[in-house]
């Protein structure tokens, strides 16, 4: 059993608390208010009571878990600790303040652990005496839930301490990552790009807010679209985080924000807090539009490049269109393609097929879930309402959106790779704790590295150096971890020899 002092009793602070005292640690509980720190134990112990009255825990071990806490009132109080974690205000002059406050206090072999999310930890050590024992410790909200923690250590840190904590971590069965001091250590800095790219294609007019949360929701399977999470964390706060870590890193193109935020938090349409951010929630309840109708349209079709012939075919015999040999049948049909990395508009121009009478399916997405089908801006009306019709006859969800190098979902899957392809090759952290930590700590379907494999790393490839080419915008350049890899035939999650 360790003694472990918290500093800090918001959601951060009791949350640690509630999670190393179930682990069998003794917690000391310290703030500047002691009203403050006896409100909190009181919480934390009723939140052992819940677990107690839904039967996860019998009254004995729960009466035990309780007896751990201890409210202190003087900073003084946390001089026996073997580790203070602080969870204080993210402002680096009070970190630095009460660390050096804790120096003359604690043993010579406590460690100083900050809970912070965005200040680097050297800058918080930079004022301390013994700079070696501090360390970052950054638990996700709800801590007891997402058991998932990032362990941050300084450029003086000992790696000692890295290794202490981490054990300390996994004893309360959370997984611990390992990441460098860098800005937005490894989660933050991973949850750019699904933030970054779904804004840039809203900015591009591929389609609206709502069209890309569906897609990465329904078609990609993500749990939200990155516009529900942007209301759900709030626009201030990841508005913020956005030109934090886009200056940190120099403004590296890779992590622009976007001019569409600004003008929202000066309305002060926050999200889900204010009632109303990208969406409305009256009564807190997200609105959303409803589907638009599907066409009651029918015209001969084509299938070229990359559709999936057998599923397509199904669908043509099943809605009862008609199925034509040759672009250039004197039916007029509509061409349809399936395409990776590359937009209507290029793909019409290369094949030699009229544009007008062109449109496209994105192979990536769940095809029994959500289909998208994408217009080059000069395809016929009468062409995109038949190939909605026939996408849609089994009754299955069709997203219509413009001319886009990788559709949507091609897009964002490939800035999340190529986001944790940089980090590995930056060395903030390592292959399989990038994949756990984007797993655990942002709910993705599949870590970065492990869903580029699972795309193929060559195919990653080739859909960024489409979206460069034709944008000519250098955020979407792939990583080195990247293209040497799909250029060799390794795995994203392999190691250097």
């Amino acid at each position: 059993m360790a003694v472990i002092g918290v500093i800090g009793t918001g959601v951060m602070g009791r949350g640690i608390v509630q999670l190393f005292a179930q682990a069998g640690h003794e917690l000391r509980l310290y703030d500047t208010s002691p009203e403050a720190v006896a409100e909190a134990a009181r919480f934390v112990a009723g939140m052992i009571d819940r677990q107690v009255a839904k039967g996860t825990i019998d009254a004995m071990a729960g009466e035990s878990v309780k007896g751990r806490i201890i409210p202190c009132t003087a900073l003084a109080d946390l001089a026996g600790c073997e580790v203070v974690i602080e969870a204080i205000v993210e402002r680096l002059d009070v970190k630095q303040q009460v660390f050096g406050e804790l120096e003359a206090l604690v043993g010579a072999e406590c460690i100083l652990a900050s809970n912070t999310s965005s200040l680097l930890i050297s800058a918080i050590a930079s004022k301390c005496a013994h700079p070696e024992r501090v360390a970052g410790l950054h638990f996700f909200n709800p801590v007891p839930l997402m058991k998932l923690a990032e362990i941050i250590p300084g450029v003086m840190t000992a790696p000692i301490v890295t290794d202490r904590l981490k054990a300390l971590v996994e004893g309360a069965g959370h997984r611990a990552v390992t990441a460098a001091d860098q800005p937005g250590f490894l989660v933050n800095h991973a949850g750019r790009a699904l933030y970054t790219e779904g804004l840039r294609v809203v900015e591009e007019g591929v389609t609206d807010h709502v069209g890309v949360d569906r897609i990465v929701r329904e078609g990609l399977g993500f749990r939200m679209g990155p516009f529900e999470l942007l209301d759900l964390t709030g626009l201030d706060v990841s508005g913020h985080v956005m030109q934090s870590i886009y200056d940190q890193f120099l403004q590296d193109p890779r992590y622009r924000p976007s001019a569409l935020i600004p003008p929202r938090i000066a309305a002060g349409l926050y999200g889900r807090k204010t009632g109303r951010g990208f969406y409305a929630y009256p009564d807190g309840q997200k609105q959303e539009p409803a589907e638009a109708g599907v066409p009651a349209a029918k015209h001969p079709i084509w299938l070229g490049e990359g559709v999936d012939i057998e599923a397509v075919t199904a669908l043509v015999t099943n809605a009862g269109f008609t199925l034509v040999e040759r672009p250039d049948d004197p039916t007029d049909p509509a061409l349809l393609l399936a395409l990776w990395g590359e937009d209507l508009t290029s793909a019409a121009v290369r094949l030699g097929l009229d544009p007008t009478r062109c449109v496209a399916i994105d192979p990536i997405t769940d095809f029994e879930r959500r289909r998208t089908l994408m217009t080059s801006p000069v395809t016929r009306h009468a062409i995109v309402d038949a190939a909605h019709a026939l996408l849609a006859s089994d009754g299955t969800k069709v997203s219509v959106i413009s001319d886009s190098p990788g559709f949507v979902a091609q897009r964002v899957l490939a800035m999340i790779v190529n986001t944790g392809c940089e980090i590995a090759q930056r060395g903030i952290a390592s292959p399989d704790d990038i994949d756990a930590a984007v797993r655990i700590g942002l709910g993705y379907p599949m870590g970065p590295l492990a869903l580029g494999d699972r795309i193929g790393a060559a195919r990653v490839l080739a859909i960024l150096e489409s979206l460069q080419r034709v944008t000519g915008d250098p955020r979407y350049r792939p990583s080195l971890w990247l293209r040497r890899r799909a250029l060799l035939g390794l795995w994203l999650g392999q190691q250097a020899v």
